[in-house]
């Protein structure tokens, strides 16, 4: 049985993995050759546009690493154990991990009564396709097709898979999240990263993208953006040759001049070139990012608009403050992150079934037992469910 908790529970960081068709079921036919898979050296690789990629060395899924199986790690270090002894012995996909009435089922004995449901595969495609938007377009609504088949986007108001929306053609951007709409979704998923284009790369802060931010306040719905390939790599690659942004395989420098640079970059981008402030309604949840860059960031802000205020629309402060929700790593400085954000602007993800998430994820808690039961169900569930517009309260 889980352990007893006085409020609901929403998870804002929960996977699915995904199946071997995900990409490629609904690809349309000029596109079939885009996403393929190999064999190599008898181990399945996923193959873009020709290119074996590394980033996800299991792209099947079909036996991934146990949940919770790096969380002593990031709790205490290493210990002098091998990569290979922190993950320990991999076990078989279970239903749980694929379809959504399985998941259910196992959410109830984790104690979840709710839960953000993110695709594991989906952060490799838009960086691989970067110079051929309409290519990028054309795979995330076969990703959606498959998802929403699959999983679909809100399963008996418990579980909300988020559909991918990619930017490069507003117009697309549009469809895609009306497609979606129509579907039920409750959120959608966009990558804090430059917009790829047919003549580079922009910010989506620009009032280019304005009308997909007003579609979403429109709708009533949160933009989510989790950790993914942003495309660092290509800055990391200048100091130390590499090829593509391979996460399962960091090493020291990696580690630490990548560090919350892509998602610092983002928010910076949505603040400083306005979409903040001329969208004042949009509200955005960084999952799975962290929240060790925020009191950084807020530094930077209050410098340089100091310094150079007629360059922002608003104190850059204040509109970070009143769009952004943060989900901390369990290993965060929470005390500092709420006294920064504000209890009602912080929410809980565990990354679960992922290695580097918690196991158990209602013992989140233990790391906010210093606040009030009262923050501690915000965060725990009552600003997510708020966000959704959830009344209905779960007793799993």
């Amino acid at each position: 049985m889980p352990r007893e908790l006085p409020f609901p529970v929403f998870d804002a960081d929960n996977h699915l993995y995904e199946t071997r068709e995900a990409l490629t079921k609904y690809l349309p036919e000029n596109r079939k050759r885009l996403i393929d898979y190999v064999e190599v050296r008898g181990r399945t690789k996923i193959v873009v546009r020709g290119h074996i990629s590394e980033y996800i060395p299991n792209p099947t899924f079909d036996v991934v690493a146990r949940p919770g199986a790096q969380e002593e790690y990031y709790r205490s270090g290493s210990g002098g154990k091998s990569y290979r002894e922190i993950m320990g012995k991999p076990i078989p996909s279970i239903p749980a991990f694929r379809e959504p009435g399985p998941r259910l089922e196992v959410m109830d004995e984790l104690g979840l009564d709710y839960a953000l449901m993110f695709p594991t595969l989906a952060s490799l495609v838009e960086e691989r396709l970067k110079d051929d938007p309409e290519a990028i377009h054309d795979v995330v609504h076969a990703l959606n097709q498959w998802m929403y088949e699959t999983w679909s986007f809100n399963y008996q108001d418990r579980i909300f898979a988020t559909p991918v929306i990619t930017l490069p053609i507003v117009d697309r951007a549009l469809e895609e999240l009306e497609w979606c709409l129509e579907r039920g979704a409750k959120t959608v998923l966009v990558r804090p990263a430059p917009v790829p284009g047919f003549r580079g790369s922009r910010s989506f802060g620009l009032p280019e993208f304005d009308p997909f931010w007003q579609a979403c306040v429109k709708a009533g719905i949160p933009v989510s953006m989790h950790a993914s390939d942003s495309g660092y790599a290509e800055f990391l690659n200048v100091w130390e040759p590499g090829d593509e942004y391979l996460p399962f395989k960091p090493n020291a420098f990696r580690m630490i001049a990548m560090g919350k640079r892509p998602i610092e970059d983002a928010m910076t981008a949505l603040v400083a070139h306005g979409a903040l402030s001329r969208n004042p309604d949009l509200r955005i949840l960084s999952i799975e990012n962290g929240a060790s860059w925020v009191s950084h960031l807020l530094k930077q802000f209050a410098d340089v608009h100091r310094k150079m205020p007629q360059e922002f629309l608003e104190d850059p402060i204040v509109a970070f403050k009143r769009a952004v929700y943060v989900a901390p790593f369990w290993e965060d400085n929470f005390a500092e992150v709420v006294a920064t954000m504000g209890a009602d602007r912080v929410v809980f993800g565990s990354d679960w079934p992922h290695p580097e998430g918690m196991a158990e994820p209602r013992n989140f808690v233990d790391e906010i037992s210093d606040l009030s039961v009262e923050d501690q169900a915000k965060i725990m569930g009552g600003n997510m469910m708020d966000l959704f517009k959830i009344k209905q309260q779960v007793s799993a």
